[in-house]
Parts: C-alpha cells; structure tokens; sequence
C-alpha cells in the first residue's frame, strides 16, 4: 500500500484545511499531510484552497491584497459553501500541531501570477527552515517556477501536472531545476508514463482518490503516495481487500 497523505489536511471532516480536519485526521492513522498556502499582504502563509476569498471565506478580495489582522477572524466555508465556525490557520500552526515525525506537503496557490507564486514558495522554505527539520517539507504546485524557487533553497518539491506530454522534456526540466517529483491526476495515470518518470529519476504520485477500487489500481502501477481526503477510512478498505485477496 503507497502512503497515504490527508488532501487538504483530510477535507472528508472538514472544512477544508482547518483545524476541525486536521484533529479527526490525526486520530486515526495516516501517513502525511497536504494542504494548500496562500500569502497575504503582509508576507503570511494562510492555509486556503483558492486565494479569491469569497471562494473559501466569508472575506472578501485576494489574499495577497488582504492583511492577515483582516482576514484571521473571518470564518471558512465548507464543500457546499456553508460558512463554518471554524477560523483560518497558519502554516506555523500547522507545523506546530503535526506531529515532528509527519510528512507535510504545502501545495502554492497564486491565481495567475507566476511571480506570487515563486514568492510564496520563497515563504514557505524561509518560514519551514526556521520552524521545523525542512526534509519532512515537500513544495507542491501547478506553477514550476514554486517548484523551481523551493528546490533553489534545497527543499523537495513536486509539480502539478494536468497532462502526459512530453515525458523526456519533462525529465529535463526537472533535472535541470532540481524538481524531484511529478503529482499526476489519476485519470491520466498508466504503466508506460509512470515506469518512463521512475526510470528519470521522478518520484511518482497522485492527484485525490478516495475509492478503493481506484486506489487499488493506483497502487498497482508502483506510484509513491496516494492523497485522499479520508486517509484513515481509505486505509481500512484497503487492508480489507489486502486480507481478503
């Protein structure tokens, strides 16, 4: 069985990367953790899905316009859009209530802006460096100039990849900016692409997948980690089907 890391600290309790998801993620077994950051006016590491507020808050505006002071007490929305009572973390709360020993992903999140993104990975390393042992961190993100920055200030990082071409310039590209991983939605997963990136060099993972029987599959093909917003649930289900083969 592939590690198991909590999508969004485990967004199956939810809300979101909150403190509610990461306290029943925690209870049970789970093998690491993956939340996304967004950097506010004042250089802060908010965990949030979506850095357009309105999407994942009941504040207002970008979170690289808006001040933490003003965005720290505004409440989280849940899956269907229901403000919660649950309030906004930060990445070093976070790290601060992870267990020392736990992997954490930190996926960068800059709606359009290259150049938010490489900053926010930059805070992300700085912020790690000096509150926790940088080797349990791993850099996420769809913008490979994150995943150049992080790698730059030699934490791991993994790109985000929405498609399979390509594969050799890929290989390139990650050799040439120290990039050591590839996220693959599961969906454009098979045999050929994931032994072709393994043999390059690249760790392999996936996108979120929380059946059992896509999960079973997934592992099937030797990738690295699975993330999924039920990692304890996803567990059990697959030590059944382990037992029962």
């Amino acid at each position: 069985m592939p590690p198991l890391y909590a999508h969004r600290l485990g967004r199956d309790a939810g809300p979101d990367s909150s403190r509610a998801a990461l306290s029943a993620t925690l209870r049970e077994a789970v093998d690491g953790l993956e939340t996304d950051v967004c950097m506010t006016a004042d250089a802060r590491l908010v965990l949030l899905h979506d850095p357009w507020l309105s999407r994942v808050t009941t504040s207002h505006g970008w979170a690289h316009q808006t001040a933490w002071s003003d965005l720290r007490d505004s409440y989280l929305r849940d899956r269907h859009d229901a403000v919660t009572r649950e309030t906004p973390m930060l990445l070093e709360e976070l790290l601060e209530r992870a267990p020392a020993d736990l992997p954490v992903q930190i996926e960068v999140k800059a709606h359009g802006n290259p150049e938010l993104a490489r900053a926010t990975a930059a805070q992300v390393c700085r912020v790690a460096a000096a509150q926790t042992d940088s080797r349990r961190l791993e850099v996420l993100s769809f913008h490979s100039c994150a995943c150049e920055e992080a790698a730059r200030h030699g934490v791991r990082s993994r790109l985000v990849i929405w498609a399979d071409y390509a594969p050799e310039a890929l290989l390139n590209w990650a050799s040439e900016a120290g990039v050591g991983g590839v996220c693959i939605e599961h969906f454009l997963l098979h045999p050929a692409l994931v032994d072709r990136l393994r043999a390059g060099g690249l760790s392999v993972s996936t996108g979120t997948i929380n059946d059992r029987t896509l999960a079973t599959w997934a592992a099937s093909l030797g990738i690295d980690a699975i993330t999924t917003d039920r990692p304890g649930a996803l567990r059990r289900e697959l030590m059944l089907i382990k037992q029962a083969a």
